[in-house]
């Protein structure tokens, strides 16, 4: 008795797409239940972004305000997530660009240069750390949430051979880095 795969991704789909047309209703459990299913993917993503918790823990909370005032706008329920993402990484760059705090070498190393631990003591964290900030959200969003690369040029609002090309770079950019640590 063999299971179809994209079965359960297709009720997934439209279990969701029940709650967000909830949400739009004025459910305010069907939201919550819509940001807790996508609170993960947001963590993951604004950790691409901002080392500190605090950080994380803002452009998310600006985030689901956001997606709570605007919930109505949502036109396909399918495209919930990329949108509730792209609302993320707007956040998270306005946040970003008025601090420019956060350098890559920081995300390497704490203040008294020991390796520093992310939320998570995941491999994958560890090697994200050593791309650049645009890379890491590009990595998370392409091999950590299987968006593709025309999703996620969408997302970023950037040219899909840009994506393909800042993948390629960084896969480099990691084996070198490695061939070094060998």
């Amino acid at each position: 008795n063999r299971r179809d795969p994209g079965r359960a991704s297709r009720w997934r789909i439209k279990e969701m797409g029940i709650l967000v047309k909830k949400a739009q209703q004025g459910d305010a459990d069907a939201f919550i239940e819509l940001i807790e299913r996508n609170k993960m993917t947001l963590q993951k993503v604004a950790y691409g972004y901002f080392r500190g918790e605090e950080d994380v823990a803002d452009v998310i909370q600006d985030t689901v305000l956001l997606a709570y005032e605007h919930i109505g706008e949502v036109q396909k329920t399918e495209f919930f997530k990329s949108w509730l993402i792209r609302i993320l990484i707007n956040n998270c760059r306005k946040l970003y660009n008025s601090q420019k705090k956060v350098k890559p070498q920081e995300w390497m190393e704490d203040g008294e240069g020991k390796r520093d631990t992310y939320p998570s003591d995941n491999e994958f964290f560890r090697m994200l750390s050593l791309l650049p900030s645009e890379s890491r959200v590009i990595f998370q969003l392409f091999y950590g949430e299987q968006f593709t690369t025309k999703e996620i040029s969408r997302l970023l609002q950037m040219n899909e051979s840009t994506i393909r090309s800042k993948l390629h770079r960084g896969k480099e950019q990691l084996r070198s880095s490695w061939k070094g640590d060998v």
